[in-house]
C-alpha cells in the first residue's frame, strides 16, 4: 500500500479568535457547535471578531484535514482529496498540506469560486464555535475523489461533516463503496453534535453496511443513537462498526472492539483551546494502528496528543511537538 490513510473531508482556512460569551449570546452563535453561514454573514462576522478581538491566528483546517496532517507529521504516508478555489485561501492551503507532507492533488484541481472559510470563536473556558463558510468545499463530489491514490491505501478516512452537502455526501457514500470494494477498511467520525442532531439520516446513509472504525464523543454517540446512556449507546454502536473509539474529554477515551473494552486515561492539561481535539485524537490513534500498535498503546498515544493540542491555540501541532511523543 502506497498510503497509510486517505482521507477526504471539507478544506477549510481557519479564523481563530479568542472571544467572549457575551459575544456570542450577542450575536445569536449558537456556543459550542459548529454551524454553516452563508457569504455575506461570514465576511460581517469576520470584520466584526477582527476589530474587537483581532485575529489569534490563521492556518489550515478542516476535521479529515486537521487528522491526516497529524497522522502524517508522525510519519505516516497520507493523502488527502478535497477542494480549493484558485484564489489566495486555496494557494494558501495547497502550500500548507504540502509543507505538513500530506500529497494532494491541489495544483492540478483548483476551481472557480472562493475557498471555504472557519471562524473559530474561543471562550474563555477553552470551548470551541465554529460558524462555517464552505464555499468551493460545498461542491465535492465524486469526480474529486481521486480513486487511485484511495485503492493503494489501507485506509480511507471520511469527516461526518460532509453530510451537510448533496455532491459531498454522495461522494463519501461512493468512497466507502469503492474502498469496501478494493479492500481498503474505512473509518468515520461523526465530527460535531451537530451532524448527527440535524443531519443523522444522511450520516446513516454514508456509514451504509458499517464501517471498521468510527470515532465519536460521548454527546455524539447518545444522540446518533438516541439514548441517555453511554452503555445504550455503545451497544447500538456495536452493529454499525467494528471498532469504536468514544472520547470523554477529561475522563479519557473507551475503545470498543470485538466485545473487548480498553479504557484510556486522559493527560491532566489546563486548556486553553478545544479546537481540533478530537481531530488529533483520531490523527494519533489511526498513525499507531496503522504502525501495529495496540489499542491501549495507540489510544495513549492519542490522548497525550489530544492533551498536547489542547494547551496551544489552533487545531494542529508542530511536527517536532508531535514526534518526541513517539
Amino acid at each position: 500500500m502506497k498510503y497509510h490513510v486517505y482521507g477526504i473531508g471539507n478544506a477549510l482556512v481557519d479564523m481563530e479568535f479568542s472571544v467572549s460569551d457575551a459575544f456570542l449570546a450577542k450575536n445569536n452563535i449558537e456556543k459550542g457547535l459548529m454551524t454553516l453561514i452563508e457569504e455575506d454573514k461570514q465576511q460581517q462576522l469576520s470584520d466584526n471578531l477582527i476589530k474587537e478581538f483581532g485575529l489569534k491566528k490563521r492556518a489550515g483546517g478542516g476535521s479529515a484535514a486537521n487528522t491526516i496532517v497529524a497522522i502524517s507529521q508522525l510519519g505516516g504516508k497520507t493523502f488527502y482529496a478535497c477542494k480549493v478555489a484558485d484564489d489566495e485561501g486555496g494557494n494558501f492551503y495547497m502550500k500548507d498540506l504540502a509543507e505538513a507532507g500530506v500529497e494532494t492533488k491541489l495544483d492540478k484541481i483548483k476551481g472557480d469560486g472562493i475557498t471555504g472559510k472557519c471562524m473559530v470563536m474561543v471562550t474563555d473556558d477553552a470551548e470551541r464555535t465554529m460558524n462555517t463558510y464552505l464555499g468551493i468545499t460545498s461542491d465535492f463530489c465524486e469526480a474529486d475523489l481521486q480513486l487511485e491514490q484511495l485503492k493503494n491505501s489501507e485506509y480511507l478516512y471520511i469527516e461526518g461533516y460532509l453530510v451537510t452537502s448533496d455532491c459531498s455526501r454522495n461522494a463519501a457514500i461512493a468512497a466507502r463503496k469503492i474502498a469496501t470494494e478494493n479492500g481498503v477498511k474505512t473509518a468515520f467520525t461523526f465530527s460535531d453534535p451537530a451532524m448527527v442532531t440535524y443531519f443523522k439520516d444522511g450520516v446513516t446513509e454514508i456509514i451504509g453496511d458499517g464501517v471498521d472504525i468510527l470515532f465519536c464523543n460521548e454527546e455524539e454517540a447518545q444522540t446518533y443513537t438516541s439514548t441517555d446512556n453511554l452503555e445504550d449507546a455503545i451497544t447500538a454502536l456495536e452493529s454499525i462498526a467494528k471498532k469504536i473509539i468514544i472520547t470523554q474529554g477529561k475522563e479519557g477515551a473507551t475503545i470498543v472492539s470485538a466485545g473487548m473494552r480498553t479504557s484510556v486515561d486522559a493527560k491532566k492539561v489546563t486548556p486553553v483551546d478545544t479546537n481540533g481535539a478530537g481531530d488529533m485524537f483520531a490523527g494519533a490513534f489511526m498513525y499507531g494502528l496503522t504502525q501495529g500498535y495496540s489499542d491501549l498503546d495507540a489510544g495513549n498515544l492519542a490522548s497525550q496528543a489530544a492533551a498536547e493540542i489542547v494547551t496551544t491555540f489552533g487545531a494542529r501541532l508542530e511536527k517536532e511537538r508531535l514526534q518526541a511523543m513517539l
